[in-house]
C-alpha cells in the first residue's frame, strides 16, 4: 500500500469522523434522532461497499434500537467479529468514543472489498447502547446480541472490540494505568494501542500481538486477566464483556480511554483532537490480521 493509498486511509477516516461528530454529532439514547442517523449512515456505509447487512432490532421502552451487522459475500471456517459501538454519552460529539472505533470498522470494511479479499474470516457488527443509561443492562447492545449468540449457537472464534482507538500523545508520563499495573512495566508515554483479553481469550489476544508486530509503526502493549474481569473492573468496561459472560473468547482493542484521553466524555472529545496517522496504522494493523486468518488471501498485497 503506497503513500497515496495511505492519505486515501486518512482521508476516509477524516470523513467519517466529520459526519459522525460533526454533522450529526452528540449519539446518544436522549437524542435518538441523531441514534438513528448514524445507525442510518452506518447502514449505508456497509450497503454501498457491496455487505449484505442485517439488522437486530430491540425496544428499550418506546425506543427501537438497532444492531447492525455487515457480513461478507462469502464464508470461511473461521468466524471473528470486529465490532464497535456507534452511540455516545449524552453532551458530547463522540470522536474518540467511539466515532474513532466506528471510522476504522468502516474503513476497514472498505479496504476488504478494494483488494478483493473474497473469503474474509471477519464479519463487523455496530453496537448501539453502549453508554449510560443502558450500560451493563439487558438493553446494552452486545448484550443483547451476545445472548442471542449464545442462544443460536453462533460460532464466533473471537471477539475484536473497537473502543476508543484515536488518541495518542508522545508527551511523558501521559499514559496512566489502575492499580496495580502501573507497577508492572507498562509504558507511561500514550503512544501506543492496547490489547486486553481473559485467560480465555489467551490465544486470540496472542495471534493479535504477534500480528500487530508486524507494523512498527503502532507500538502494542497487551494485558490478559484471569477470570472474566472482575478482579480489575475497569478492563470491562467495553463491548467485549457481554461476550466474556456468556462464555465466547473476545478482546478489547484501545487507546486505554481515560488512563490516557483527557477529553473522554466531554464536550471537548473531538475530531481535532485525534491522530488519523495512528489510526490508519491500526487499519493496516488489522489488515495484517485479516490477512493472516484468511483463506486463500493475496499475500502479495503492499501494505505501507
Amino acid at each position: 500500500m503506497d503513500q497515496d493509498l495511505k492519505d486515501q486511509v486518512k482521508q476516509s477516516l477524516r470523513h467519517h469522523l466529520h459526519i459522525l461528530t460533526k454533522e450529526i454529532g452528540d449519539r446518544s439514547i436522549y437524542k435518538y434522532h441523531k441514534l438513528k442517523q448514524a445507525a442510518n449512515y452506518i447502514i449505508s456505509c456497509f450497503s454501498d461497499l457491496g455487505y449484505e447487512v442485517e439488522t437486530q432490532k430491540y425496544n428499550f421502552m418506546d425506543k427501537e434500537l438497532t444492531n447492525i451487522i455487515a457480513i461478507p459475500s462469502s464464508k470461511t471456517i473461521k468466524n471473528y467479529l470486529i465490532c464497535a459501538h456507534y452511540d455516545t454519552v449524552t453532551g458530547s460529539p463522540g470522536a474518540d468514543d467511539n466515532g474513532s472505533s466506528i471510522a476504522v470498522m468502516l474503513e476497514l470494511a472498505r479496504l476488504i472489498k478494494e483488494f478483493n479479499i473474497i473469503k474474509t474470516p471477519v464479519k463487523f457488527v455496530a453496537f448501539t447502547a453502549e453508554e449510560p443509561p443502558l450500560f451493563a443492562t439487558r438493553y446494552m447492545g452486545s448484550r443483547v446480541y451476545a445472548k442471542r449468540a449464545k442462544e443460536e449457537k453462533e460460532r464466533i472464534d473471537g471477539v475484536i472490540c473497537l473502543e476508543m482507538v484515536g488518541y495518542y500523545t508522545n508527551e511523558e508520563k501521559s499514559q496512566k494505568f489502575p492499580f496495580p499495573l502501573q507497577f508492572f512495566g507498562y509504558p507511561k508515554t500514550g503512544n501506543f494501542i492496547g490489547v486486553i483479553g481473559n485467560k480465555r481469550s489467551k490465544d486470540v489476544v496472542e495471534k493479535i500481538v504477534s500480528t500487530f508486530k508486524l507494523n512498527p509503526a503502532l507500538p502494542v502493549v497487551s494485558l490478559t486477566v484471569p477470570g472474566d474481569g472482575y478482579l480489575l473492573y475497569q478492563v470491562r468496561l467495553s463491548d467485549h464483556a457481554s461476550f466474556w459472560d456468556k462464555g465466547f473468547k473476545a478482546v478489547m482493542i484501545t487507546d486505554t480511554a481515560f488512563y490516557r484521553n483527557p477529553y473522554y466524555h466531554t464536550h471537548k472529545d473531538r475530531m481535532e483532537t485525534l491522530n488519523l496517522t495512528m489510526m490508519a496504522e491500526l487499519v493496516k494493523s488489522l489488515m495484517y490480521f485479516i490477512i493472516r486468518e484468511g483463506e486463500d488471501v493475496k499475500t502479495s498485497i503492499n501494505l505501507w
